[in-house]
């Protein structure tokens, strides 16, 4: 697929597309301050698929995930999740849009010390006020092992485990996409592993729509789709990606050596 198709994707977001940016920018700081984080992006994230996105150091892929997360607010273009744009909502209907229809999964975990395992889990249905479905609950928990954790809080859990409750808790309510930043940087290359393994099998097994920014050619290895970014604009991609041929690709982010 060539970007100018991923553009056509998102300029017309159809059934299947869980969720959409077209022509979207963002811009911090204004005169000699001014800083150009995405440049008209347009991308779509297809329903049951997993994507990566990839790029050098401030090439604003941080940036776009935060913006199709609606944790950020676009300069100007346009944010779907399903068929809703996200410039449409009010503060109360964003909020309620990112609890009950986006996952999310970071790099700190995020858990809050005092409650065990479970309740980390269930967290976000309790604000919402809503009872989880048992058997979906127990099917998460069972996919990422933490039969035998439930009651333990986060102290007494490994990073490993920890990142597999924050991925528990992600999935838990059954939301239309999941969004990753660095979900594995705190972890060792085992613990790592684990983690994109079950994210894998969520995408695979459950029918779960995850992006995932990494910095990582091997996490990357574990997607269906790359996308890669340069300069806050979408470069290229990649299907069924090796993290040798993504490492590949990467090398050409990469400034060459001035010559004397």
């Amino acid at each position: 697929m060539t970007v100018n198709s991923l553009t056509a994707q998102a300029l017309y977001p159809e059934p299947g597309v869980a969720a959409a940016a077209t022509d979207l920018c963002k811009v911090y700081g204004s005169g000699d301050t001014r800083v150009v984080a995405l440049d008209r992006v347009s991308v779509g994230f297809r329903e049951g698929e997993f994507t990566a996105i990839m790029g050098p150091s401030g090439c604003g892929k941080s940036t776009l995930m935060h913006c199709a997360a609606g944790l950020d607010a676009a300069t100007s273009g346009s944010v779907r999740i399903g068929t809703t744009e996200l410039g449409s909502l009010d503060d109360r209907r964003l909020t309620e849009l990112r609890r009950d229809r986006v996952g999310f999964i970071f790099q700190a975990f995020n858990l809050l010390p005092t409650l065990t395992a479970l309740e980390n889990i269930t967290l976000p249905m309790d604000i919402a006020g809503r009872e989880p479905d048992r058997a979906w609950l127990d099917r998460i928990i069972s996919m990422v092992g933490l039969a035998d954790r439930l009651g333990h809080r986060p102290a007494q859990l490994s990073g490993g485990q920890q990142q597999r409750v924050a991925v528990a808790r992600a999935l838990a309510s059954r939301p239309a996409i999941v969004f990753g930043d660095e979900p594995t940087g705190n972890l060792d290359s085992r613990a790592g592993a684990e983690v994109l393994e079950f994210l894998r099998g969520s995408v695979r097994e459950l029918g779960q729509t995850v992006v995932m920014v990494t910095h990582d050619p091997v996490a990357a290895s574990y997607a269906d789709r790359v996308v890669f970014l340069a300069d806050g604009r979408i470069v290229d991609e990649m299907l069924r990606p090796s993290a040798e041929g993504v490492l590949d690709r990467m090398r050409g982010f990469e400034p060459r050596p001035r010559t004397p």
